[in-house]
């Protein structure tokens, strides 16, 4: 346990002592019950150029070995997704050496045979976005040219993805949204990449919570339509999906859609706020998972992903549902900036040198905002070093003028 004064509502301070550490084992045996992808956040060079609008300047042993520690809690790393901060601050440059890094340190892991991966494939162990942010938006034709732009800008980031060994994520693409004039354009365009990859893909729905360009997705604003060309798209072409991974943060949405997908096809959640019951499932149908939530909250997920796997739903579900309320705060309004608390988090545990973040990431938060990180955190277990965690904590709050 460690004392510190964080600042109070009324301006002033309090005293406040964090909980004795919690204890989360790694596993012993490979995750079977629920398939469960992290989705990664990068660290930047602490003395690198990492302001808006400069190019990514990353710590590639620090990104790494975020990477390595997800492995080791037998989860599965989803790379180069908006989590990674794409479209917030990592360039297409950054971003391919990204995947071609953790794809090879994803093999290694998979050659070592390490108890938490044995068996599993560098497939199971990374998969990465594939998208289209490489696009000039503003000198992006319109019309047909512009939907053939989109189709060539994914045909070469599926190419990076694909090349490295890593499983395809195909993310929503900001310029489709553009230049799309309806649901027949999107179908155009995923059905033909669908036919060229050469191994299932994972597809990507991200709400416009998450990013404000992706708006009337699929084709329009009404959930309903876009929900009926999205599974017109996996119906016809249900041999290459490996599963959908769905950003909407709507349950109900979630389960009827998961309800009628072919079978085969997974449905992993996207959604931070309400994770817990989806992934307990409803006795019939539950979610796997690809969270950016969970690269905060790994070693608790870890362990509930354990209590399913030994039989012990009720246990596993308490775990989960005891990380939610940090969830609803690091992913609320303005939710695009959740990944400011989570490079919070991982500096708090000892996981980077610096809390900074490429593209001055790091300002998306407020002083209160990122104290009751700390507090909520602290109250799930998940401050490694209670000790290390509250003196970094102090260092920031001085900096930034508390107490003072």
């Amino acid at each position: 346990m460690a004392e510190l004064t964080l600042p109070a509502d009324d301006g002033g301070t309090r005293a406040y002592t964090t909980a004795p550490a919690m204890v989360w084992n790694r596993p012993t045996a490979p995750l079977q019950a629920r398939r469960a992808y992290a989705a990664a956040h990068v660290i930047p060079r602490t003395t690198g150029n990492n302001v808006p609008g400069a190019p990514a300047d990353m710590d590639w042993d620090a990104t790494l070995g975020y990477r390595h520690e997800l492995w080791s809690y037998g989860l599965g790393v989803a790379d180069a997704m908006d989590t990674a901060q794409r479209g917030m601050g990592l360039d297409w440059a950054a971003t391919q050496e990204l995947i071609k890094r953790s794809a090879a340190e994803a093999a290694s892991v998979a050659a070592s045979g390490a108890p938490a991966v044995a068996g599993k494939t560098v497939r199971d162990l990374i998969a990465a976005g594939a998208g289209t942010d490489h696009l000039d938006l503003a000198a992006l034709p319109s019309g047909r040219a512009g939907v053939d732009a989109v189709l060539a800008a994914y045909r070469e980031q599926i190419s990076v993805v694909e090349g490295s060994g890593a499983k395809v994520i195909l993310m929503a693409s900001r310029a489709l949204a553009r230049v799309a004039s309806g649901p027949e354009d999107y179908l155009r365009v995923y059905s033909t990449l669908l036919d060229e990859v050469s191994e299932p893909v994972i597809l990507h729905w991200l709400g416009d919570m998450f990013d404000p360009a992706l708006a009337g997705y699929w084709g329009g604003a009404d959930v309903d339509a876009a929900t009926a060309t999205f599974r017109e798209l996996i119906e016809g072409s249900a041999a290459k999906v490996d599963g959908v991974k769905v950003s909407l943060l709507d349950a109900a949405h979630e389960k009827a859609l998961r309800a009628a997908l072919p079978e085969g096809v997974r449905l992993y959640t996207g959604d931070d706020f309400n994770y817990p019951e989806l992934i307990d499932g409803d006795g019939t149908h539950y979610s796997d998972a690809l969270l950016g939530i969970f690269a905060a909250i790994y070693p608790a997920a870890s362990v509930a992903l354990q209590k399913y796997d030994a039989g012990r739903p009720a246990e596993a579900r308490a775990i989960l549902d005891s990380t939610r309320e940090l969830g609803l705060h690091i992913f609320s309004a303005p939710t695009f900036y959740y990944k400011t608390g989570i490079a919070f988090m991982s500096w708090l545990n000892g996981r980077q040198p610096g809390f900074s973040m490429v593209g001055g990431l790091q300002n998306g938060r407020s002083v209160p905002h990122l104290v009751r990180t700390f507090e909520l955190a602290d109250k799930a277990g998940l401050l490694a070093d209670p000790d290390l965690a509250a003196a970094r904590m102090r260092s920031w709050l001085s900096v930034n003028g508390v107490g003072a």
